[in-house]
């Protein structure tokens, strides 16, 4: 599994077997100490153990250091798309790159603490030739998504029939088959979508959280298992629909509520970050996105219980990306660069994303229309503010036109620019959004028509995937 904290892992410690690990003076520290120390060292050097999160550094992060630093397990509620996954998972940078296990064992038990019958009799007869292995932080993280299908066996373990028809009795140890949390001894097991679990597998967990053993069919097995359990939920499931039990939610330490970014370079920022895009996507147009989906999320038209998820506007930037590169394709362009004009696309595409109140039927596309207008012409009237578009106007009033589209070239919109004659308007408006290649240039002209036609000073006629305004 990849997470935000990955990166190349450097070699593992030489150690092979347990004398060895013992000559190098290897100290053993329970996994919430080594997360509390480790968390301790990052804030002491300054150094962010959060990369890749926006918009959390002053609400839900100081929460989550607290909860770390005193040793709770945790619960992050929030909405669909607000990175609670993204954030469980960076907990894995809190963790030693290399930790010893015994070889072989199930449970990845610590050479010097084995817990498990089978591992604590290889110990007690191999001593300090015990041979050890070394685990990577990666795959000390487990992550399972709760669904109404899971089992107690999943989670928690079962008796083995294998094992059992070899000729051990049911009662040995060694029968059991661990599920996820015993095998995420010494490491983070994550569960996303907690209430989704039916409440006797929420049942089977009580044991593990707090007095950290694991009953199985009628068997106690006294493991003290070393584990940290983080789970993401909605609060609509969480708290109105009563789908967890009141034991399990007591058992957890801390509940973070999460949230959407709140600034909107925070939003552009999560968009950059995880947006996948085919061709250029400059500046404005990941601003007039982002403000789009803000916009949403404010407005009473849209079911703010579903949330307006931040995967709306990453699919939104690279279903716009994607029409600049299939109009590059089709035209012949050197560089694929989105443009106003693509924008429409998204609306088209990404409508079925959003959950809109039931008296709103039939004017689901009239609203997003509305809205993505008006975050063009907030971004147009950011950006482009102070620049005089009087004489393009008068050009526009006095019969010239200018057509553009989805399928028109960036070098044939610029062609058909009317003539103002020594006015240096079109290098205004590219110097004012860093416009460079006929790409760019050309998206900046049409934000600037855009908002003349918005502001209702020149008029718009769109057909056939051709628009012009005059």
């Amino acid at each position: 599994m990849t997470h935000p904290t990955a990166a190349a892992p450097t070699p593992p410690p030489t150690a092979r077997f347990l004398g060895e690990l013992r000559a190098s003076g290897h100290e053993l520290r329970s996994l919430r100490e080594e997360v509390r120390g480790n968390l301790v060292a990052a804030l002491a050097e300054g150094r962010d153990p959060w990369p890749g999160l926006h918009g959390f550094a002053t609400t839900v992060i100081p929460q989550l250091e607290r909860a770390l630093l005193a040793g709770h397990d945790i619960v992050l509620l929030g909405e669909r798309g607000q990175g609670k996954t993204r954030l469980l998972r960076s907990l894995v940078g809190l963790l030693d790159e290399w930790t010893p296990v015994i070889a072989g064992s199930e449970l990845g038990e610590h050479p010097y603490e084995p817990i498990t019958h089978a591992s604590r009799r290889l110990a007690n007869e191999l001593g300090d030739d015990l041979p050890i292995e070394w685990r990577h932080r990666d795959e000390r993280y487990a992550e399972k998504l709760a669904t109404p299908d899971t089992s107690v066996a999943d989670l928690i373990g079962d008796v083995d029939p294998m094992k059992v028809a070899e000729g051990r009795s049911l009662g040995d140890p060694e029968t059991i088959h661990f599920g996820l949390i015993p095998r995420s001894h010494r490491g983070i097991v994550a569960i996303n979508e907690l209430p989704d679990l039916a409440e006797r597998i929420q049942v089977a967990m009580l044991n593990v959280m707090e007095e950290r053993d694991i009953q199985i069919r009628g068997y106690v097995l006294r493991l003290p298992l070393d584990v940290l359990v983080v789970a993401s939920a909605n609060p609509e499931d969480y708290t109105n629909r009563g789908r967890i039990i009141t034991p399990l939610q007591d058992r957890f330490g801390a509940e973070i509520r999460t949230h959407y970014p709140r600034e909107l370079d925070d939003e552009m920022a999560v968009i950059r970050q995880e947006a996948e895009l085919v061709a250029q996507l400059p500046d404005h147009l990941v601003e007039i996105l982002a403000r789009f989906t803000r916009a949403l999320r404010e407005s009473s038209s849209v079911d703010q219980r579903s949330g307006v998820s931040a995967r709306f506007s990453i699919a939104g930037a690279e279903t716009v990306a994607a029409a600049a590169l299939h109009r590059a394709t089709r035209q012949g362009e050197p560089e694929a660069v989105a443009r106003v004009v693509d924008l429409d696309s998204a609306v088209e595409v990404l409508a079925g994303k959003i959950e809109f109140e039931t008296g709103e039927e039939g004017r689901e596309q009239e609203i997003l229309t509305h809205l993505l207008r008006t975050s063009i012409a907030d971004t147009a009237r950011r950006h482009l503010g102070g620049i005089d578009l009087a004489l393009l106007v008068e050009a526009l009033e006095g019969g010239a036109t200018v057509t553009t589209g989805e399928q028109v070239a960036a070098t044939d919109v610029l062609a058909g620019l009317p003539v103002l004659g020594e006015s240096d308007l079109y290098d205004a408006l590219a110097e004012r959004l860093e416009a460079h290649n006929a790409g760019e240039r050309a998206g900046a002209v049409e934000l600037a028509l855009e908002a003349l036609y918005l502001a209702r000073r020149v008029d718009k006629d769109s057909a056939d995937g051709e628009t012009v305004y005059g």
